[in-house]
């Protein structure tokens, strides 16, 4: 490639040497309680409801505020929350939870089964952009009392699947506060309520959210902070100079540039780390739209993918923490991950062999068509992929418009709108494939909903594949299932995941019992507390 292999280089040792696992526990130091938690909100969201979207996005604001059914403990492992327990039938297709008591909504009203019934049938199934695939064999949700959920399924429900999906996709909205409402238009979407250690207080669009403490908080002398604000900041370089200032106290999932990682992980003021992430492994993505007919043709698709010389990216943008990726399960998940999958090297002179059998021959100045390129407008990285991209296909003949959007405008233009040729962000890995990867995949997904499959793709093999696998109770026959369906996936090529990464925090020292679960950013922070 006629490209600076110098330019922005972040080597790995650079970068490795300046990211460090957080400072080991603070023994016997004594909690402190109040003072306000700062934190840098890169990209405003449509909505702040995790029922209703789920994204680091909403769950770095909404995970406050509102709370799953099930959590995970400092080890990965399910772990209760508005759920104290939890058991299934051995055919797998009922599962019965018993709700916490004692709760209350930060309005006052109690906590019921009632409002997981309403949350699961009318949010989780319907709505939620990877609760559709996940719920889509729930055919009911019982409440024989105001304690208990009984989930009924017309095909088996693993119950660590369940489990593991429910950190993510188990949060429970109010019922009273939605029923007989146009849910996806509710106020409370912007202003949301739930059972969580702090009450939102307000958002001004640009500016801030701020939410309060919760004196009524079920977990007894909990939350320690007193307020918690997220400040708009947009500008990477302006949210490093809010950090070092300290009018910020943490940048969440990769969203400061990567030479300020670097500088700020040689001020001893700052972690600079990859802990409490582990649970948001990402890939980043290029997802091809086939109501345009040059993508229909699987031949250009692999084309496009040959055309992209993934270790020289990696090697010169990225650094340490990101390798080459293999498909829709990545390598962190050691349960799921198959070996020897379909892949596309860099090879340009196959790239240019492909266009030329699909019929696409060079024109005038060497283009063979357009495409228009729609990137996710969050984090560093993906400006520069979509930048390479762009370059990438140049030279073997394919001109790239980028389209560059904010977070509302790329949702709605790519998710609902559907107008766009080629579009790039990340894809998040949760625990098991069918939490919130087989979405990418599978046909007959709710029109509008983020990060799911909006391509115009239908494939009834890989449909039945991700069923199959998302209703098998022996945990080998699904691991094997799940490799007929990366296999197809890397064949058929719906989208390209060609890069695995992991998440950067910023974290500011006097933060304590930070980054103690694998997603951390999206967790409660009952338990953070602030030294002075």
């Amino acid at each position: 490639m006629d490209m600076n292999r110098r330019a922005l280089l972040l080597t790995s040792a650079t970068l490795a040497a300046n990211v460090v696992a957080p400072e080991a526990a603070f023994a016997q130091e004594q909690p402190r309680r109040g003072g306000i938690m700062t934190v840098h909100f890169p990209t405003e969201q449509r909505i702040l409801n995790p029922s209703l979207q789920a994204s680091t996005g909403v769950y770095i604001v909404g995970g406050k505020i509102q709370e799953p059914l099930v959590d995970l403990d400092a080890a990965g492992n399910p772990a209760p929350c508005l759920a104290e327990s939890w058991e299934a039938t051995p055919d797998g297709k009922t599962i019965t939870f018993k709700l916490r008591q004692g709760v209350t909504w930060h309005d006052g009203k109690p906590f019921t089964s009632a409002d997981v019934q309403f949350t699961a049938m009318e949010m989780w199934k319907k709505i939620l952009n990877y609760g559709s695939t996940l719920q889509l064999f729930l055919d009911a949700v019982d409440t024989p009392d105001a304690h208990t959920a009984i989930f009924r399924y017309s095909r088996p429900m693993p119950l660590n699947l369940l489990l593991r999906a429910l950190p993510d996709l188990g949060y429970v909205s109010a019922k009273h506060v939605y029923e007989g409402t146009d849910i996806r238009q509710n106020p409370a979407n912007t202003a949301p309520m739930g059972t969580g250690p702090f009450r939102f207080v307000q958002y001004e669009r640009g500016q801030f959210i701020i939410a309060d403490r919760n004196p009524n908080y079920w977990r007894n002398n909990l939350p320690y902070l007193d307020r918690v604000v997220w400040r708009v900041v947009t500008d990477r370089s302006a949210a490093a100079a809010q950090m070092e200032s300290g009018q910020l106290l943490f940048s969440p999932f990769s969203a400061l540039s990567i030479a300020d990682f670097t500088r700020l992980g040689r001020d001893p003021r700052f972690e600079v780390t990859t802990r409490g992430n582990e649970g948001n492994a990402r890939t980043n993505t290029l997802e091809f739209n086939f109501r345009n007919p040059v993508l229909a043709d699987i031949r250009v698709r692999r084309a496009i993918a040959h055309a992209l010389d993934i270790p020289f990216f990696i090697e010169n943008f990225l650094g340490t923490f990101a390798k080459a990726g293999t498909g829709p399960i990545p390598t962190t998940s050691p349960d799921f991950y198959p070996a020897n999958m379909p892949q596309y090297p860099f090879n340009r002179a196959q790239a240019n062999r492909l266009l030329d059998e699909a019929g696409h021959r060079r024109g005038a100045g060497g283009v063979r068509f357009t495409l228009r390129l729609t990137p996710a407008p969050w984090g560093e990285d993906i400006a520069l992929w979509s930048t390479f991209i762009q370059q990438s296909l140049n030279e073997v003949g394919i001109k790239v418009e980028i389209i560059r959007l904010d977070a509302a405008g790329f949702l709605r233009t790519v998710y609902n709108d559907w107008n766009f040729d080629l579009a790039t962000g990340w894809h998040q890995y949760r625990n098991d494939p069918a939490v919130s990867t087989t979405v990418w995949y599978r046909s007959g997904q709710n029109k509008g909903a983020p990060w799911t499959n909006q391509w115009g793709w239908t494939d009834a093999e890989t449909d039945q594949l991700i069923d199959a696998a998302a209703t098998e109770l022996d945990p080998a026959r699904r691991k094997a299932l799940y490799a007929d369906f990366v296999r197809r996936a890397n064949t058929e090529l719906p989208l390209w995941m060609p890069i695995e990464q992991i998440f950067v925090s910023v974290i500011n020292k006097r933060l304590r019992n930070h980054s103690n679960t694998p997603r951390w950013a999206s967790s409660s922070w009952h338990d953070l507390w602030l030294a002075s």
